[in-house]
């Protein structure tokens, strides 16, 4: 049994791009958890995905040993992400934490996500050491970068630990503070085991391996465990640890962060958030959980070439179960079948999911633009629910249709005030109010239709304030306006997965823009495809991709001109017929074209 006094669960949390993964190597190189010969980059990024894109994507965990004033403290470190889009990821690490390691980087200073995620951990009421990362740079500045932390975040700048995760400078004085200044975990090893769930992932041999944050009590090999949420019984058959490898220790007790195994078959059993107690001698109040995430971003995934709704389907579970930030419901298409409608925290998560649906679930993909769900109010009274263009019903019984609206509540520097009400405007929102929580922190307040922010209002938002600006919102109500839904016709058939709802100010122009587009994105065939956007039988914008055309007068040296005009008229036949009886195929790129409403 381990003694509570020289545990510390920590978690590193950062801008993106700081060196949070880089920093976490160096913990581990110089505590001697992974030998010189094993090391490599990003180690405890194991996702092929986050090696090639540079980027952490899921919080990863290791337990590693520190010698300190002639005492062994065991330290569970857990790297988070940085990207904005995966702030679930963070809160869910915080949760198994007393403390963090607040990274900021000597040369940019405190950035839009070290803001957010400060405050995350000050809500979480966490101990915060502020560490000045690259330091060994010519254009660092690091005791300007922790008055500037101070002055933002109230966290003493004093206390500052000045490292380079890079070359190891600093790195054992570190590990000193974290034993010192980061406090031991409370819990009673002899009470009735309450342990959380805070992430798991599926096993082909063994099942669900369930990682855990030990809070009360003990758990080991054979003990009888139930989960209170489902309610659901399993015999544990091992408990472990990552150090940085998994590795099966004799048991976990309360403080400690590890892993157990119990033969869990269904991924149905288990849910993030969940309390773990002993059946023989159960707790009788469980641990308060995760707060659901907020999706911003929703479309829809269908099957592929090769790939069936069951496997997809399958694929789906088995990563919700790794990452419960993203949501799926059944939903069906004329066009492309049966799929799933999908949520996301953001664009960039989305494309993460597609990703690793495609990679680890081994299935094909196709993807529709993203959208929300609108209210109709028919003529008749009765009001309906869409969530896809394709179920808008025939506009003659429709009275009115009704967009759903947020509240955004915007936290940026006093002097991009203009710019973001400019932006603001550009996507129909309405303000409300404005507070200045210091003289360089504005909060605007606005009123948003959900569907003008899901694309890439975030990016637009970042760009304007140069990354230090952060939003927040609520769902508050349905409202009615102008809204009218846009088809597009390719070779004069409606393809309802490219069909949008949209302001009826801006449809033309959203029309032309989209068929640019898909000028760009389908290939040319034998036959001249028109590209149309309509509102109801009136066509708006018109595109037409040329056919590919043989010189079929090639061959023809002099002669009458009546022969080259016969064989012109014949190829001209041909297009025709072939027009008629061949099929358009349309890209996965040109289904995704239109996420991005102000992409060049």
């Amino acid at each position: 049994m381990s003694d509570r006094r020289f545990i510390r669960n920590f978690s590193i949390i950062a801008h993106i791009d700081h060196g949070k993964s880089t920093l976490a190597d160096r913990l581990l190189e110089h505590t001697g958890a992974i030998s010189k010969r094993e090391m490599r980059d990003q180690f405890l990024d194991d996702m092929d995905l986050e090696r090639e894109m540079g980027i952490t994507i899921k919080a990863n965990r290791a337990t590693i040993f520190h010698e300190h004033k002639g005492e062994r403290f065991m330290l569970n470190l857990l790297d988070t992400p940085g990207h904005v889009d995966f702030h679930y990821e963070v809160s869910r690490a915080l949760a198994a934490c007393e403390g963090v390691l607040l990274l900021v980087d000597a040369t940019q200073g405190v950035q839009a996500q070290t803001v957010a995620n400060a405050y995350m951990a000050i809500e979480a009421g966490l101990e915060i050491l502020m560490v000045i990362n690259k330091v060994d740079l010519p254009s660092a500045h690091p005791e300007d970068v922790a008055l500037e932390a101070e002055q933002v975040l109230g966290i003493d700048a004093s206390g500052a630990m000045f490292v380079s995760a890079k070359t190891g400078l600093g790195i054992d004085e570190l590990l000193d503070a974290v034993c010192e200044r980061i406090p031991a975990p409370t819990g009673d090893p002899a009470a009735p085991l309450r342990t959380l769930i805070y992430d798991a992932k599926t096993d082909v041999h063994r099942g669900v391996i369930v990682h855990v944050r030990m809070k009360d009590g003990t758990v080991k090999r054979g003990d009888k465990i139930r989960f209170m949420g489902v309610g659901r019984e399993h015999i544990v058959t091992e408990v472990g640890k990552f150090t940085p490898k998994p590795g099966a220790v004799p048991e976990l007790t309360a403080g400690e962060v590890g892993y157990l195994v119990a033969g869990i078959k269904l991924i149905s059993d288990v849910n993030i958030g969940d309390t773990i107690t002993h059946v023989s001698r159960p707790t009788e109040h469980a641990l308060p959980g995760y707060k659901q995430p907020k999706q911003m971003v929703f479309c829809d995934f269908y099957p592929g070439p090769g790939t069936t709704t069951e496997e997809l389907r399958e694929a789906m579970e088995n990563l919700w179960l790794n990452d419960s930030s993203f949501t799926y419901e059944t939903v069906s298409s004329d066009a492309l079948g049966i799929g799933f409608r999908c949520g996301f925290l953001g664009l960039l998560h989305m494309r993460i999911i597609q990703e690793r649906l495609e990679r680890e679930g081994n299935v094909n993909i196709v993807q529709t633009a993203p959208t929300v769900t609108f209210e109709v109010l028919m003529t008749d009274g009765q009001v309906r629910q869409i969530s896809s263009p394709s179920e808008l019903p025939d506009v003659s019984g429709v009275e009115e249709i009704r967009e759903p609206m947020i509240r955004a509540a915007m936290i940026i520097p006093a002097e991009c005030v203009g710019t973001v009400m400019t932006l603001s405007l550009e996507r129909r929102g309405t303000h409300k109010k404005t507070e200045y929580l210091s003289p360089s922190r504005v909060m605007l307040t606005y009123e948003f239709p959900l569907a003008e922010i899901i694309y890439d209002f975030y990016d637009k938002l970042k760009s304007c304030t140069k990354g230090y600006g952060t939003v927040d919102y609520e769902l508050t109500h349905f409202r009615a306006d102008d809204l009218v839904k846009l088809d597009i016709l390719v070779n004069g058939i409606a393809v309802d997965a490219l069909s949008v709802i949209v302001h009826r100010e801006k449809a033309t122009y959203r029309g032309r823009r989209l068929l640019e587009r898909l000028r760009k994105e389908i290939p040319r065939h034998q036959f001249e495809i028109p590209l149309q956007a309509a509102i109801g039988g009136k066509i708006i914008a018109r595109e037409t991709i040329k056919a590919f055309r043989k010189d079929v007068t090639a061959k023809c040296y002099g002669g009458d001109i009546t022969r080259k005009r016969k064989l012109l008229e014949k190829q001209k036949e041909g297009k025709k017929r072939m027009k008629m009886v061949g099929s358009v195929e349309i890209p996965q790129k040109a289904f995704i074209s239109i996420l991005d409403p102000d992409a060049d």
